[in-house]
């Protein structure tokens, strides 16, 4: 039996410094803890990858909570199932000492532990849609005020369409055209792109 910790933090700034002190005080070897780096929306990440070709019958899982494992409802349901079932491994939930399937082993206990597994879940996707609902009535309420987002668009250099004109009419070359307006092509090509949007609409 191997004991093995996974760890999740959605971004790269952010600490895994508390996950990490978790498993050590678990038991769980520094060579054993898999860290990935990114949103839990669904499983696709490299070291959860790794991990799962790790694990073995018999094996014990800890995470600190159920939201790091992930936070798409069907998806932390599914991979329970595989974890347990399949791979028959023992998950420990350190937060949640009722998601021990090392201590529930009779009918009742697992279906406890089951119930407990879909309400946590439920409620750590909810959050997320939460989340980006509010995120999306913000920006449409700064929207609504005259708040721009993204970048600003670069002003256009004063002679740009006088230049643009001779190079149209090949009098000029495209590399002159961009040692004028101090641009790169690609820069140049979505200028251009940008201007004819704007014409079309007009």
């Amino acid at each position: 039996m191997n004991l093995y910790g996974y760890v999740r933090v959605s971004s790269i700034d952010q600490n895994e410094a508390r996950q990490i002190i978790a498993m050590n005080k678990n038991g769980v070897l520094a060579k054993n803890i898999y860290i990935d780096k990114q949103s839990g929306k669904d499983f696709e990440r490299p070291q959860y990858k790794k991990l799962m070709r790790k694990l073995k019958n018999g094996d014990v899982l800890y995470i600190l909570s159920i939201d790091r494992l992930g936070r798409n409802y069907q998806e932390i349901q599914n991979e329970w199932r595989v974890l347990t079932k399949e791979k028959k491994v023992d998950i420990c939930v350190i937060d949640m000492p009722i998601l021990d399937t090392r201590t529930y082993k009779d009918l009742l206990g697992t279906f406890i532990s089951d119930l407990v597994l879909q309400i946590l879940s439920f409620v750590s996707e909810s959050e997320r849609t939460n989340i980006k609902k509010r995120q999306k009535e913000g920006i449409d309420a700064a929207k609504l005020r005259g708040v721009k987002f993204g970048r600003p668009i670069k002003k256009l250099p004063n002679n740009f369409y006088m230049l643009l004109k001779y190079w149209k009419k090949k009098q000029i070359s495209l590399k002159t055209l961009l040692n004028h307006l101090d641009m790169s092509e690609a820069t140049f090509y979505r200028r251009l792109k940008e201007i004819k949007m704007i014409e079309k609409n007009e």
